[in-house]
């Protein structure tokens, strides 16, 4: 038997008594006000809001340690738990966070593992969905005796140590691998400075922009179709399926792709990845969405999604950028996007080195964040697993 169920037996055989929230901590949510202008200078204070710490400012209105638990319906996580923060020290919280501390007799740490296992989905509503104040203060909390608590939060608080480390380890092998990768795709592509380099606009037979897709036309059936977001987070280099559809009846003026066409990003939030392409290698006609360019050629379609792929191409697709609240490119800023063109077998000599690689880097790069998510997982069971108490009776 262990320390924790011995603890269990010997204490609260019978179950716990479960209370409200505002009955187990001090609530201070009357004491968050959003950061005034003249501390929203650049500072050493960290700045709260609903997903943890968002800047750091120049002033601070809290000074010791706390729990914090997104408000806004949005920082729900997929299985319906609230996004909780543990600081300490002077910060600053907006009111975008609730902000709890300690009162005698309940632990806050055993509070900030308990509160993100609660499923808070039920209870976010309004016109702006939101985790109110009057619900987050009813939320009912086990309280088992203070030993039982104070061994709870040393177990789960190793076990968080043990995971964040390894995490950290397998991340830092997963972005070597990747580093790697690039490395050698770059050395390759340089090796090609004998062939001649040409623009897309010389390459391209047709180049044209989508046709905006909007999100509550997108469907699970129906015609395949890529929306530019898409491109920078859902799809590789290339691809042969599309995770979305929509009924082409509805989209006006429809833009068309298919196998081999490049697709262009030219819209986004960073400098450094606008542009970013991806290559159609599947066989069914598309629609592509607005903010996408298609390029259409007769390459080898996986060469040209390698050649673009490369630090050179990257450098050359954050030129011509136009910069507003989001960084735009457009057609004539790819078009003069130079890179080698080999001839045919050259490019399918290139193409068979890299897809080895790639597939290598890939079982790595799949087995790594697959292996992260078994750790949070294994985590989240063991805690779980230690939060389940049985209610005692009245």
């Amino acid at each position: 038997m262990s320390r924790l169920e011995e603890l269990i037996t010997e204490l609260c055989p019978d179950g716990v008594e479960y209370k409200p929230l505002e009955q187990c901590c001090s609530i201070l949510d009357n004491k968050r006000k959003p950061v005034t202008k003249s501390a929203r200078v650049k500072g050493e204070y960290p700045y709260y809001g609903a997903n943890g710490i968002q800047d750091y400012v120049s002033d601070y209105i809290f000074d010791g340690t706390y729990v914090l638990v997104g408000e806004d319906g949005s920082v729900v996580t997929p299985n319906g738990n609230p996004v909780v923060n543990w600081a300490e020290g002077k910060i600053w919280v907006n009111n975008h966070a609730h902000i709890i501390e300690e009162k005698e007799g309940i632990l806050l740490r055993y509070l900030y593992h308990y509160i993100q296992i609660i499923n808070v989905s039920a209870l976010i509503h309004g016109n702006i969905p939101k985790l109110t104040g009057g619900d987050f203060r009813k939320l009912s909390i086990p309280i088992p005796p203070l030993l039982v608590q104070q061994e709870i939060v040393r177990i789960l608080d190793n076990f968080t140590e043990l995971t964040a480390e390894l995490t950290a380890e397998l991340t830092a092998e997963l972005t070597a691998r990747k580093k790697q990768y690039e490395y050698y795709r770059d050395e390759l592509f340089s090796i090609t400075n004998n062939a001649p380099r040409k623009l897309l606009g010389e390459i391209a037979i047709d180049m044209y922009r989508g046709s905006g897709i909007k999100r509550d036309q997108v469907t699970e059936t129906g015609t395949p179709c890529v929306r530019y977001g898409e491109i920078y987070t859902t799809y590789n280099i290339w691809f042969d399926t599309c995770v979305s559809h929509t009924n082409a009846k509805e989209i006006q003026n429809k833009k068309y792709f298919e196998h081999g066409d490049v697709l262009f990003a030219i819209t986004g939030e960073s400098v450094n990845e606008i542009g970013k392409s991806c290559v159609y290698v599947g066989h069914e006609k598309c629609l592509a969405g607005g903010d996408i360019v298609v390029m259409k050629h007769n390459e080898n379609p996986k060469y040209i999604a390698y050649a673009l792929s490369t630090t050179d191409a990257q450098i050359q697709k954050s030129k011509g950028k136009v910069k507003s609240k989001v960084v735009h490119s457009s057609v004539p800023a790819l078009k003069a996007i130079e890179i080698p063109i080999p001839p045919k077998e050259e490019q399918a000599r290139i193409v068979a080195i890299l897809d080895r690689f790639d597939s290598l880097v890939n079982d790595i790069a799949y087995g790594l964040p697959a292996e992260i998510e078994a750790r949070r997982k294994q985590y989240e069971y063991y805690r779980d697993k230690l939060l389940n108490f049985k209610e005692a009776s009245a």
